[in-house]
């Protein structure tokens, strides 16, 4: 049989190959282009198989080298553009043998596939077959000797695609968030019609073998009751079930019910429990006016999330440098994410638990089955029952243990401060504690606290806080102003409402606020209670956590503008926005938002802005634009941070760009302003609001016992909740080691260390803009 010779490729120009398989998520499109950049910034030739493992196994046109300008726009689209689809072939030995005469002739010998579990099984099996692949195409005369020698390793690297959620070893797989906004979008449009009509909802959605998306829904919505196949609810559960829901509306005086289940719900005998089976218990039994909707494919389409996207990018350019370092006898590695952190995971030990959990529940081992899912899942599991129905019996603590619990909010509003409160109050109540809501912060507490009918410090009821389970904003009213404005009635109104323990929410005030409270306890006792901040702010500068509520939700806002406004400079052909964002002195708004719309430059205050920066980023456009001539909708978006520089305004830099563009494009300014500070909460801020509140009240109660002298000895007694790499942990603000000391700059307001900082590098790799000079390592940091 006759051969085709397989091109020559120079050992440091790699070729990479890219291919999308299984189902399609939100966000697979930019991991495809991640990897093209990447490939191509690293002296690397990227290709995308087309139709997944079908295009693999066809070769022809189904594989074709894509250039930088190829996945121009790619970030804000839907599904897969290169294709997906389930490929019977590629599973026979004969599909795989054509799979690889086709790599060879390619000269691709790395592969990044972006699906689920099946398709990295596949992935997997390819590379271990790859040796003997090559040497059947060669007895067979179909490859010679010379062309298989420079392709004798194959290296893969797997990213999880799957809005399921349901791979172990990552928190999050690509699409899965992206999904879950879909569901509470959902959720959120019926809660008007439910409280309106009394009526119930039941909500089927996505997750045959993993409850994750219905998980998470349920507590970004407030279900009153969850169906999930990792943990089916006991026999008699009819029973229950309307039980709760009864007192919901009888007791509570809760006047929408909301039941969510996943598809793959069932009961402890593998009996499958259908949305209109509940639809039908709830109307023939209590009577209620019950509709079912099953949202179906709806939770696939659409452009991804802001987390979808900057996940994708950042496990997309991570797979490239995983295929560089990797070596003969590396096990192939899929890309997975830890609280904050990107990760390598052993593939094939990932697919293998996975598949695990599965079985388990198979074989009806469902407590097992569930302390194989990551240790993540569970604890959200648990924070949803524990609140979801307060008054579990085994939750309540004796009279003794029990404690005031005061909440205060402080800074600017933030998505999430509802949400946190909200747990923070349900889980008070579920162990018997006593909720107080300050309103209007520390000048709330202290202006009424002589004026009983005008106090602003009350317990707060079951009813009223469940109404905050999607409202953005701060119900409860919050405040810049901090205690040392006035201690000596900051202290008076502690001593009178007899708190025993201090959950404030919000930025850097609120973290400023409880370092006042900490140095002041000398001076003013009262004050030696333990004291616990959870970060919620849009900027996130807060110091001792990588993550604030408010974020993730100013993020989806800020690329939703973005969005709009690129179309408008596609459109035109030849136009560069300016985008003025909110951020303070922290870049990490403005540099996480470049990384997710695709900005071709960001300016922020740790880097500053300076004429030569302006000037080569001009040249950098000028050559965009003169290469491009408008064919490929050459819109472009500059992102700066509004603390950037006192002199190049957001207006000023606008001016500069139009003026050097000679006529040849245009640019104009925006400012989005406060629609940055979001509507709705995120469902990651919704959800990572229970989590973390929870584990904030919990962190209080262990001081329930202690004297106040013993109480202001231990450093923990006041401290920051947050996320650091793969962890979530209590941060001391006190002693030698403590935050205040150690990790903040106290005159710019944020960490002394901003870990996302690396990022602004990938941002200018992406766009290009690194091989103009542009970037940190060229500029240094400083403030302007």
């Amino acid at each position: 049989m006759a051969t085709t010779q397989a091109p020559v490729v120079p050992p440091k120009r790699r070729r990479i190959g890219v291919l999308t398989s299984g189902g399609d998520a939100p966000g697979m499109n930019g991991a495809v282009r991640a990897v093209v950049r990447m490939a191509i910034h690293s002296d690397c030739e990227a290709y995308a198989v087309f139709e997944g493992y079908e295009g693999l196994v066809n070769g022809g046109d189904m594989i074709r080298q894509l250039h930088w300008e190829d996945v121009r726009g790619w970030l804000s689209r839907g599904g897969t553009l290169i294709g997906s689809a389930r490929c019977m072939s590629f599973r026979e030995r004969a599909g795989r043998l054509k799979a690889a005469k086709n790599m060879v002739l390619r000269g691709i010998d790395a592969l990044v596939v972006c699906g689920g579990d099946g398709s990295l099984t596949g992935a997997d099996v390819f590379r271990s077959e790859w040796a003997g692949l090559l040497e059947e195409l060669v007895t067979k005369g179909e490859l010679t000797q010379d062309q298989i020698d420079p392709y004798k390793v194959l290296n893969i690297v797997g990213l999880v695609g799957s809005i399921d959620n349901d791979m172990s070893g990552t928190d999050a797989t690509i699409g899965c968030y992206s999904s879950l906004t879909r569901i509470c979008d959902a959720v959120d449009a019926v809660f008007d019609t439910a409280f309106s009509h009394q009526r119930g909802f039941v909500i089927e959605v996505m997750g045959r073998h993993c409850g994750w998306l219905a998980l998470m829904a349920a507590i970004s919505t407030g279900a009153d009751w969850l169906f999930i196949p990792e943990m089916p609810p006991k026999d008699g559960w009819e029973d229950k079930m309307c039980e709760i829901i009864t007192k919901n509306r009888n007791d509570r005086g809760k006047r929408r019910t909301i039941v969510i289940l996943a598809e793959g719900a069932q009961d402890r005998h593998l009996n499958k429990i259908t949305s209109n089976t509940i639809k039908d218990l709830l109307t023939n039994r209590l009577g209620l006016d019950t509709r079912a909707t099953v949202l179906g494919h709806t939770q696939r389409g659409g452009a991804a999330c802001a987390y979808d996207r900057w996940l994708s990018t950042l496990q997309g350019v991570e797979a490239v440098r995983a295929v560089l370092d990797m070596k003969p006898d590396t096990l192939s590695p899929v890309i997975s994410i830890r609280e904050n952190k990107i990760m390598r995971t052993p593939l094939i030990e990932a697919v293998q638990e996975t598949q695990k959990v599965a079985k388990l529940i198979e074989n009806r081992e469902f407590d097992t089955a569930m302390d194989h899912r990551d240790s993540e899942f569970k604890e959200y599991y648990l924070a949803y029952r524990n609140t979801a129905t307060p008054e579990h019996p085994k939750m309540i603590l004796p009279k003794e243990k029990r404690m005031r619990i005061a909440i205060i909010h402080v800074g600017a509003p933030a998505g999430g401060m509802n949400q946190a409160t909200r747990a923070a109050v349900s889980y008070c109540l579920t162990r018997g504690h006593t909720p107080l809501a300050i309103h209007n912060g520390f000048p709330g507490l202290c202006r009424h606290h002589n004026d009983k009918p005008l106090s602003s410090v009350r317990e707060v009821e079951w009813v009223e806080q469940d109404a905050w389970v999607n409202e953005g904003g701060s119900d409860i009213g919050t405040n810049r102003n901090l205690p040392a404005d006035d201690f000596e009635t900051t202290a008076k109104c502690f001593e009178k409402y007899k708190f025993d323990g201090l959950f404030v929410v919000g930025g850097f005030e609120a973290y400023t606020a409880v370092s006042q409270l900490r140095q002041a306890r000398e001076k003013f006792p009262v004050f030696k209670i333990p004291m616990v901040v959870l970060p919620a702010t849009i900027s996130n500068n807060v110091p001792g956590t990588e993550y604030s509520l408010g974020s993730d939700t100013c993020l989806n806002t800020l690329i939703e503008f973005c969005d709009a406004i690129r179309q408008s400079a596609s459109s035109t052909r030849r136009r560069v926005f300016v985008i003025e964002t909110q951020g303070g002195k922290s870049g990490y708004i403005a540099t996480t938002a470049g990384l997710s719309v695709g900005a071709v430059a960001v300016y922020i205050p740790e880097e500053g802005i300076d004429i030569k920066m302006l000037a080569r980023d001009i040249d950098f456009l000028r050559d965009n634009f003169s290469r491009d001539k408008g064919a490929n909708r050459a819109g472009k978006i500059i992102l700066r941070n509004e603390c950037a520089s006192n002199t190049y305004t957001t207006q000023v830099v606008a001016d500069m760009i139009k003026e050097e563009a000679k006529g040849r494009f245009e640019s104009r300014a925006a400012v989005p302003g406060h629609f940055q500070q979001g509507g709705k909460p995120s469902p990651m801020d919704r959800i990572r609001a229970l989590r973390m509140a929870i584990r904030c009240v919990e962190h209080l109660e262990r001081f329930k016992g202690m004297s106040a002298d013993e109480i202001a000895a231990d450093e923990q007694s006041a401290s920051v909740i947050g996320i650091k790499g793969s962890q979530v942990l209590f941060s001391s603000m006190g002693g030698p080691d403590g935050l205040e000391a150690t990790e903040t700059d106290w005159a710019r307001r944020r960490p002394k260390d901003e870990f996302w900082l690396e990022l602004q590098d990938t941002v200018n790799i992406l766009s290009g803009r690194s091989s103009w000079g542009g970037g940190r390592r060229m500029w240094g940091q400083h403030d302007s």
